[in-house]
């Protein structure tokens, strides 16, 4: 029988202005109400407020909605502390005291993970303090986009939901010395003669100076690259230019590293640091304490980076084995454990989205492991972490739901969920780190 293709009929979203009361935040920062008994997520509302909403989005088990007017504002509401706050896409909490930002993100984070990683002989968890350091001025990198124009240079971050950038004369969240760098690095790139060939700049502030990265599509003339050396040394920033992607160059300086646990850790700007240096000191602290680790501990690091979480576990264990997809952060790591004089600490290459358990590395036994994936989570590796029966896991997550969806593979297998904790790496905004311990269940592991 012959079957003659049948249009359907396209969804138009209903925009006439609703009322909405939000009950609740959800992990990322956004209001939850309900309209018809569907849930809506507003982004900019607090729970107990009510709100005239136009849907922007409508599925069949949710929906999303812009703010047309607040009818109703919660008590917990405070003056955001940047007056671009409306228009740029960096911070999405700023609406809300910082003491709140925090009582929100540990209770979401507590929520979803009793709803979603529990099993019928979970015993209830400890979730413990969350670690919290200063809300302003702690991010030390930062990355800002670059827009050459007929009059005055646009230099700062992206607007929110779109590809324009608003300017930004100074950030409530930046380091104060990368601040303090703003209003002469935005004059030097206006007067660059390649200022078209401009991509964006990174700024971090590294514990042995200030570091700029400039992305340029075309090589700078000479007299634009004497204007670069001369702010260089006029400011004592480590300069480096990307003329590539996949290629940096250090004009001038050392290269930058920051202290931690005694240890210094050498990077590139190229490379991923956390960006709340206090906040990581902390949570490396928490990770070491909540693995307990011994001096007869043979401890392996899954996703390692440049030896955040390895240098300090190894301070204290007998071996430390550290795991990382990208083969730049496994050369970065071994220079750094070879700098700190960390001789029990051996780094590898692997894509652990795959079978890993062929690796020489896996053939050895660890009774303590902790991971820290991206985003992403750990899912390809889970399995391989429960084969190998450590006695602990530390997972550090900056996503709760793959935190959630990853733990199912340890709870189901032997592991119970013993600690949880919040980490507020980014205060005003609705990203949230966390931190679980799973340890090995006595009656062991379950067939």
């Amino acid at each position: 029988m012959a079957r003659f293709f049948k249009p359907q009929k396209r969804k138009v979203t209903d925009t006439k202005h609703k009322e909405i009361a939000i009950s609740r935040l959800d992990h990322l920062g956004a209001g939850i109400g309900h309209i018809n008994k569907k849930p809506v997520f507003v982004d900019g509302l607090l729970p107990g407020e009510k709100a005239l909403v136009q849907l922007t989005e409508d599925k069949k088990q949710y929906a999303r909605a812009k703010v047309i007017k607040r009818l109703a504002d919660s008590q917990a509401r405070i003056k955001p502390h940047c007056p671009i706050y409306d228009q740029c896409g960096g911070c999405n909490l700023q609406h809300l005291s910082h003491s709140g930002q925090v009582e929100a993100k540990q209770q979401s984070l507590g929520e979803l993970m009793s709803k979603f990683a529990a099993t019928e002989s979970q015993q209830v968890f400890t979730q413990s303090a969350p670690i919290v350091d200063r809300e302003l001025h702690y991010r030390r990198c930062s990355r800002f986009s670059i827009k050459p124009g007929a009059g005055k240079l646009q230099f700062g971050f992206r607007k929110k939901q779109s590809k324009e950038i608003v300017d930004v004369e100074h950030c409530p969240v930046l380091a104060q010395s990368l601040n303090e760098l703003l209003p002469p690095l935005r004059s030097l790139l206006s007067q660059l003669k390649g200022q078209k060939h401009l991509g964006h700049v990174e700024l971090v502030e590294a514990d042995n100076g200030r570091v700029v990265l400039i992305r340029h599509l075309q090589p700078f003339n000479d007299k634009d690259m004497t204007l670069l050396r001369q702010f260089a040394e006029q400011h004592d920033v480590i300069l480096y230019l990307a003329p590539t992607s996949d290629s940096i160059d250090r004009i001038s300086g050392q290269a930058p590293y920051y202290e931690l646990d005694g240890l210094k850790l050498y990077f590139s700007p190229k490379d991923f640091i956390q960006v709340n240096r206090e906040v990581n000191k902390q949570m490396v602290q928490q990770a070491v304490d909540w693995l307990g680790v011994e001096p007869e501990d043979r401890v392996l690091d899954l996703f390692c980076g440049l030896g955040n979480f390895s240098l300090p576990l190894a301070k204290r264990a007998n071996a430390l084995v550290g795991v990382e997809g990208v083969d730049e952060m496994v050369h970065r790591a071994t220079e750094n454990a070879q700098i700190n004089q960390q001789d029990n600490a051996s780094f590898y290459q692997a894509n652990l989205e795959q079978d890993v358990t062929a690796m020489p590395w896996a053939q050895e036994h660890f009774n303590k492991i902790l991971l820290d994936p991206a985003r992403a989570g750990a899912a390809g590796v889970m399995q391989h972490v429960v084969n190998l029966n450590p006695e602990r896991v530390v997972y550090v997550s900056c996503n709760p739901a793959t935190l959630a969806r990853d733990s199912q593979v340890l709870l189901t297998q032997g592991y119970q969920l013993e600690r949880l904790g919040m980490l507020d790496m980014f205060p005003h905004t609705g990203h949230l780190e966390s931190m679980a311990l799973f340890t090995k269940n006595s009656l062991g592991t379950k067939k």
